[in-house]
């Protein structure tokens, strides 16, 4: 499964993964205000067995089937450990 990554300036640690290339249609328009005007980072051919560093490869390529798009938010602090609060 082919995806498109966006970011926007006004949310630098968060990207828009999209299922095709410059498809906002399926974004709702609330989301694409919080981002600011997107530019593309990337494009990747996502697989099961593919690692991504910071979500579930399984995950996205479900969320881009279901609705189109894939929202991936940094954490705000890297040396914490998030998998405690899973």
């Amino acid at each position: 499964m082919q995806c498109w990554i966006y970011k926007g300036p006004k949310r630098p640690d968060s990207y828009l993964y999209l299922d095709r290339e410059d498809d906002f249609d399926h974004v709702p328009e609330a989301l694409l205000k919080l981002f600011g005007p997107l530019e593309p980072v990337m494009t990747l051919e996502l697989t099961p067995e593919r690692k991504l560093a910071r979500v579930d490869v399984r995950e996205v390529m479900e969320k881009l089937q279901q609705q189109g798009y894939f929202i991936q938010h940094q954490p705000k602090d890297a040396l914490l450990d998030w998998s405690a609060y899973s």
